[in-house]
């Protein structure tokens, strides 16, 4: 007989932790020089004018002003287009 009560494992109990992705700073609000507009997986959100694109694509602003998003078309390796949102600083 055993001595003590038998337990059980936990295999689902790990979970990893939030990335808090999306939009930061929403249309008409200002940026600072390197301010983050977007974080994304993925190009959601393409660069535009005064805006970079980061290497986990995360979008930026390279001066500082106000953001504004806009809707554009890119296209893809198979030529297909594919609406995208666009975001500039001005």
């Amino acid at each position: 007989m055993a001595t003590k009560k038998a337990a059980g494992t936990a295999k689902n109990l790990r979970d990893s932790n939030p990335k808090y992705l999306g939009v930061k700073i929403a249309d008409g609000q200002s940026v600072k020089a390197g301010g983050i507009i977007v974080r994304q997986r993925g190009t959601k959100f393409v660069a535009g004018s005064n805006t970079k694109l980061g290497k986990d694509h995360t979008v930026y602003s390279l001066v500082e002003g106000v953001v504004s998003f806009s809707d554009t078309r890119r296209t893809g390796f198979n030529g297909q287009t594919h609406k995208r949102k666009k975001v500039t600083v001005k």
